[in-house]
């Protein structure tokens, strides 16, 4: 009994300024991730105000009807899976690229001007984000349709009536806003590569396709699978200002812009039901989770150390 004590003395004293650095964080994580998931019971409630969400009735799953029984349900859902499939794959190809190629800029200070510069998007709300968007494809005094479009001699475009455009410049927005902080996650694994495999390389006459498709790309994966896992885990989730405010909300574009988040919430303002707004949500959750353990699951079987768990 003494000898456990003591040890258990010996890990406190050596530990416990650890252990003191960690409590924030927890009570943070406590109040912010755990304690909001006792109103998961609101998506099984008919929510009265002056009841409170203990005192009102139980429904049961008539809260999810409003996703799958609604004309719309294929609409959102096709939308929301393509659009992440599609941001997902895109992201993944250009922060790698971009990585790897600021990876060969062997001056400190244009490696870092390069880092900031591609980093900044990601730090800039999406607000202000559609406003830059509008001020290029404005109907009378976009960029595109006043400069570019007149010097390869087409003719304007009404941008924000035209569903048909809109997969593309969604895609790209999120690209160019996203990309970068998923490209300086995977420049900084790749700082960490033993440049000896590189030296071996070049030795061997590896041309440097080959060592990116050799060395750099099976070094990383650890980290590109555990970003993808991530990105799979919200493949039910949209970025609600990306489909929201950079269409401006038009109507004209609601078949290839509106996903389950847009959905609910233009359906919350209209009908106030917040107990349909926590059954998409647990919805979404619910699915997230499931997706991210069977792509786990999928990863083990490949290659075991690359699991996340």
């Amino acid at each position: 009994m003494n000898h456990s004590h003591n040890r258990f003395g010996r890990k406190l004293r050596k530990f416990g300024p650890l252990y003191l650095m960690m409590i924030p964080g927890l009570i943070y994580l406590a109040i912010n991730n755990y304690l909001p998931m006792f109103g998961l019971s609101i998506a099984f409630k008919d929510i009265n105000y002056r009841k409170g969400i203990w005192g009102s009735d139980w429904i049961g799953l008539k809260n999810f009807e409003y996703l799958f029984k609604t004309s719309d349900a294929y609409l959102i859902t096709r939308n929301t899976i393509l659009y992440n499939v599609a941001f997902i794959i895109i992201g993944l190809v250009v922060a790698v690229g971009v990585a790897i190629l600021l990876n060969e800029i062997k001056n400190k200070i244009a490696s870092r001007l390069y880092q900031s510069l591609i980093i900044l998007p990601f730090l800039i709300s999406m607000v202000l984000v559609s406003y830059l968007v509008y001020a290029m494809l404005s109907i009378d005094n976009g960029f595109v349709n006043k400069t570019i479009l007149p010097a390869l001699g087409l003719d304007p475009i009404s941008w924000y009536n035209e569903p048909k455009y809109w997969p593309y410049i969604l895609v790209f927005v999120n690209v160019w806003k996203g990309a970068g902080y998923a490209c300086i996650v995977y420049l900084a694994a790749i700082i960490g590569i033993d440049p000896e495999y590189y030296e071996a390389a070049t030795l061997d006459g590896a041309s440097k396709w080959q060592q990116i498709r050799k060395i750099t790309i099976p070094l990383i994966s650890p980290v590109i699978i555990m970003l993808t896992l991530l990105g799979i885990g919200r493949i039910f989730y949209s970025d609600f200002g990306l489909f929201y405010q950079v269409p401006m909300n038009s109507g004209a574009l609601f078949d290839t812009t509106n996903v389950i988040d847009t959905y609910v919430f233009r359906g919350l303002m209209q009908l106030g039901d917040i107990g349909m707004s926590s059954a998409a949500g647990f919805y979404q959750s619910l699915v997230g989770f499931i997706l991210v353990l069977l792509s786990n699951y999928i990863v083990r079987k490949i290659n075991r150390e690359n699991a996340l768990f």
